[in-house]
């Protein structure tokens, strides 16, 4: 096991950064299928053409399959995008092989957005997390903008 602390990885592809991680701790793990940890939290934001964020993701535990090019995130993982909605659950994937639908879970899910908690099991969305499909809605509130914290 390779081990990397204060890590920084600049994903891109065709020269232009599509998103950048960054993690305390980073294990590389070279088996019959390699892959790397990061066992002590995860951050990445990630970019639209012109450079600009347009979402942002935190998890306590990712796991990258370098040979499937898809992530595997789990707790308290969180996915922002640029409007302030944001997705919570507890386990994530984020394969680049789906476009249009990088992230994807079959487990439950809550999203926030200014006015509305939507809980549901099973979401895909595409990685700027402008849009999302839950698979099986189970809840949904209309909440007024002013009871959020800002």
């Amino acid at each position: 096991v390779e081990q990397a602390t204060g890590v920084t990885i600049n994903y891109s592809i065709a020269g232009k950064t599509k998103a950048l991680l960054s993690a305390p701790l980073m294990l590389r793990h070279q088996d019959t299928i390699p892959f790397i940890e990061f066992t002590k939290t995860v951050h990445s934001d990630f970019f639209d053409p012109l450079g600009n964020i347009e979402s942002k993701m935190d998890a306590k535990y990712g796991r990258y399959m370098e040979t499937q090019s898809k992530v595997f995130l789990r707790d308290s993982v969180r996915v922002f995008n640029f409007k302030g909605d944001t997705l919570y659950c507890k386990e994530l994937y984020w394969d680049r092989a789906r476009v249009g639908s990088e992230f994807y879970t079959d487990k439950a899910v809550r999203i926030r957005t200014k006015t509305e908690i939507i809980d549901g099991i099973g979401l895909d969305a595409p990685q700027d997390f402008k849009s999302y499909h839950i698979e099986q809605g189970t809840g949904f509130v209309k909440v007024p903008a002013s009871s959020f914290p800002r």
